[in-house]
């Protein structure tokens, strides 16, 4: 079980990887937990596993560098391979794929991190975020009436992306395989923000989401369809906003994760069991899928 490693999602990887042990336990695997570090190709090799089980998230365990070490070693491993997780990690790149697919998004550009703290780079309401990191790690959101631009945190990269505001409700879609899952409308009180997807009671999951047929069907649709253009195996989460008022025109692909949370408070796992697949079953299932070359 490949956890914790260096990225701004560490925490979260601790528990992700602590909470599929447990259950992998529960499914009779005997189960090593290894935090990723400098020396993991020696711990590898020491420990000579079956198979990695990858619940690393954010950059180096989720962009398709710990993939490519497990590739060369040639240890079968779960999840995406070294393309499509660098490929979705890489928010401008996956944007690019999803365009060619036909999967609509917003528009979006990538301006250095003095040019945003310096003036609009676009109209606002846009959203300011890293181009190559998950979990809502430094969003900045920029309203329509705002007359500055914003001020960017120290630990913000040196280049950004700059994102229309995409307003409506936040749903997201997993896919295990080749299935789309389930819609789940996320509810907070303010953005979906790293607090929010992670702290208890930072926001409630509705499943299946109360929306029209016809967005449901779409959401399905295109989550599938990202997964597939991406490249992505095992499972993924593609998220979504949707403008109620605009209708099937209202509704946008934000971005795919192929290495899903696995938490108490995760949606992979709601939206797993919402179909009639326990989170050991999910968790046993990646292990039976895991390969190499993905």
């Amino acid at each position: 079980m490949l956890m914790g490693g260096p990225s701004a999602e560490r925490e979260v990887s601790l528990s992700t990887g602590r909470e599929c042990a447990r259950a992998l336990r529960g499914e009779g695997y005997e189960v090593i937990e290894v935090d990723a570090g400098q020396d993991l190709v020696a711990q590898l090799k020491d420990i000579k596993p079956d198979v990695v089980f990858n619940a690393l998230h954010g950059r180096w365990g989720e962009d398709g560098c710990v993939q490519g070490i497990l590739e060369w070693l040639r240890i079968p491993y779960t999840h995406s391979g070294v393309l499509a997780s660098a490929l979705a990690m890489d928010k401008e790149r996956s944007k690019a794929a999803y365009r060619i697919a036909g999967l609509p998004v917003v528009d979006s550009v990538l301006a250095s991190k003095d040019e945003v703290m310096a003036g609009h780079v676009i109209a606002p309401p846009y959203v300011v975020k890293p181009n190559n990191e998950g979990s809502s790690v430094g969003i900045y959101i920029v309203h329509e009436a705002a007359n500055s631009p914003p001020q960017l945190s120290d630990e913000m990269p040196a280049r950004v992306m700059v994102e229309t505001y995409a307003p409506g409700r936040e749903m997201t879609v997993t896919v295990m395989g080749d299935r789309a899952l389930c819609v789940t409308d996320i509810l907070t009180d303010g953005w979906y923000d790293y607090e929010a997807k992670y702290a208890t009671g930072g926001s409630r999951h509705v499943l299946p989401a109360d929306v029209p047929e016809e967005i449901t069907n779409l959401c399905l649709d295109y989550a599938a369809r990202a997964h597939h253009v991406l490249g992505c195996r095992g499972i993924s989460r593609t998220d979504f906003r949707w403008d109620e008022a605009r209708g099937a025109e209202g509704l946008v692909l934000l971005e795919t994760n192929t290495q899903p949370g696995m938490t108490p408070t995760s949606l992979s796992p709601e939206q797993a069991e919402h179909c009639g697949i326990t989170f050991g079953q999910l968790c046993a299932w990646l292990v039976e899928d895991a390969s190499c070359e993905r």
